[in-house]
C-alpha cells in the first residue's frame, strides 16, 4: 500500500503542476492543438522509453500487453481520458484562473469514486464517503457566484465535464491495469496526440514555433506519460476510488503554483474551498481498512515479485530476477491484512461485525 500512495502522490504532483503550466502555454496556441501536443509528448517520450527497454537486456523484466478483452478498455480509456477530458479541459481554462481550475479538478476524484462503487461495484466505506462529500462541498464553494447562485461559469463546467471523462477513463484503465502501464500510457498518448493534432491542423490551426511547441511537449511527458505510468501503477495496488483519493492532492499543488507563478488571486473563496477540500484528502489519506478476506483462484500476467499473493512454481527455467512477467495462477487463499481493492483484492464485503466495520472506517 506504501508503495501505491507513493506511486498516487508523485503522480499527482506532476499533473498538477501541468495545469497552471498548460493555461501559461494557451495564450500562444490553440486549445485543441494544446491537447494533442501535450499527448504527443506523452506517447513519443514513453515510446522512446520502451524502445531502450527493449534494447537493453539487463532491465529488460517482460512487457505484459494487454489481453482480449482489456484492449476495448484501453480504447474506450483513451477516447474517454486521452480525447475529450484533455480537450474540454483546455477550452475551460480559457475561461477559468488556473488556480480554480486546479482546485475543480479535485471533482475528477468524485466521479472516478461513484463510477466505482455504483457501476464498478468497488467497496467503500463511511470515511471515504465522507472525504467525496468534502470535495463535492469545495466545488460548491469555487461554483459560487455572488448574487447569482451556484451556477459558474462555462470555462466551470467544462472543467466539471474533463473530470468526468477522467472518471471514466480511470475506471476503465483500471480494467487493464495489470498490463505494462508504460505501455498502457503510450498508447494513449500516441493515439489521442495523433487524432487531436490531426484534427486541430484539419480546422485550419497552426503550429506554434518550435519553442513553444518543445514546452507542450515536455509538458506532456511529464504531466501526461510519467503521471500517468505513475498512476496506472497506484491503480494496480489501490483501486479507482483510494487512486483517485490520493490523487486528489494534484489541484492543490496546481492552484499553490498559479498562485505563486501566475499571480492568481488568493481570495477567500478559494481559501475556503482548499480548506474544506483538503478535509477531503485527509479522510482519505488516513483510511485503514483490515478484515478475513478470501482470495479466489485467479489467472492472470502482470509484472510481480515473490510476496504473499505470488508463491507459485515456475513451468520454465527461472534464473532468479525479480521483478519479472509470467502468467500465473493463484491459488485460493484465506487471511487478514490492511489491504485496498488492488488486483489481487477485488472481493466483495458482506455484512460485518461492529468491530469490523470500525477497521474498515
Amino acid at each position: 500500500m506504501q508503495r501505491g500512495i507513493l506511486y498516487g502522490l508523485v503522480s499527482a504532483a506532476l499533473f498538477g503542476l501541468s495545469t497552471p503550466l498548460a493555461k501559461s502555454l494557451l495564450g500562444s496556441v490553440d486549445p485543441l492543438l494544446l491537447a494533442g501536443l501535450l499527448y504527443a509528448g506523452s506517447g513519443v517520450g514513453l515510446s522512446c522509453v520502451l524502445g531502450v527497454r527493449a534494447l537493453t537486456p539487463r532491465t529488460r523484466v517482460g512487457i505484459a500487453l494487454p489481453r482480449g478483452v482489456e484492449w476495448g478498455w484501453l480504447a474506450a480509456a483513451i477516447f474517454f481520458g486521452g480525447i475529450a477530458g484533455p480537450v474540454a479541459l483546455m477550452y475551460g481554462l480559457l475561461r477559468t484562473p488556473a488556480s480554480t481550475a486546479s482546485l475543480l479538478l479535485n471533482l475528477e476524484a468524485v466521479f472516478t469514486a461513484l463510477l466505482a462503487w455504483f457501476l464498478f461495484r468497488e467497496n467503500f466505506d463511511r470515511r471515504i464517503a465522507l472525504g467525496m462529500a468534502a470535495f463535492v462541498a469545495g466545488g460548491l464553494v469555487l461554483a459560487w457566484s455572488p448574487g447569482h447562485g451556484i451556477g459558474g461559469s462555462g470555462g466551470t463546467w467544462l472543467i466539471a465535464a474533463a473530470c468526468l471523462c477522467w472518471a471514466l477513463d480511470n475506471n476503465l484503465t483500471r480494467r487493464a491495469s495489470t498490463a505494462d502501464p508504460i505501455v498502457i500510457a503510450a498508447c494513449k498518448g500516441v493515439v489521442a496526440g495523433v487524432v487531436n493534432l490531426s484534427l486541430a491542423l484539419f480546422l485550419g490551426r497552426q503550429l506554434p514555433s518550435v519553442a513553444i511547441s518543445t514546452a507542450a511537449l515536455l509538458v506532456g511527458l511529464c504531466g501526461y506519460g510519467v503521471s500517468l505510468v505513475l498512476f496506472v501503477l497506484a491503480l494496480r495496488d489501490l483501486g479507482s476510488a483510494r487512486t483517485g483519493a490520493y490523487f486528489s492532492v494534484a489541484p492543490f499543488i496546481g492552484a499553490a503554483a498559479a498562485v505563486a507563478l501566475q499571480g492568481d488571486a488568493l481570495s477567500a473563496q478559494l481559501v475556503v474551498a482548499g480548506a474544506v477540500m483538503a478535509i477531503g484528502v485527509w479522510l482519505h489519506v488516513t483510511e485503514h481498512h483490515e478484515h478475513v478476506h478470501v482470495h479466489e483462484p485467479q489467472e492472470h500476467t502482470h509484472s510481480h515479485v515473490h510476496d504473499e499473493h505470488h508463491r507459485h512454481a515456475h513451468a520454465f527455467d527461472w534464473n532468479g530476477r525479480e521483478p519479472h512477467v509470467h502468467a500465473h495462477l493463484h491459488e485460493k487463499l484465506v487471511h487478514a491484512h490492511p489491504h485496498y481493492p488492488d488486483v489481487h483484492h477485488r472481493h466483495a464485503h458482506q455484512a460485518q461485525d461492529p468491530d469490523a466495520a470500525d477497521r474498515d472506517g
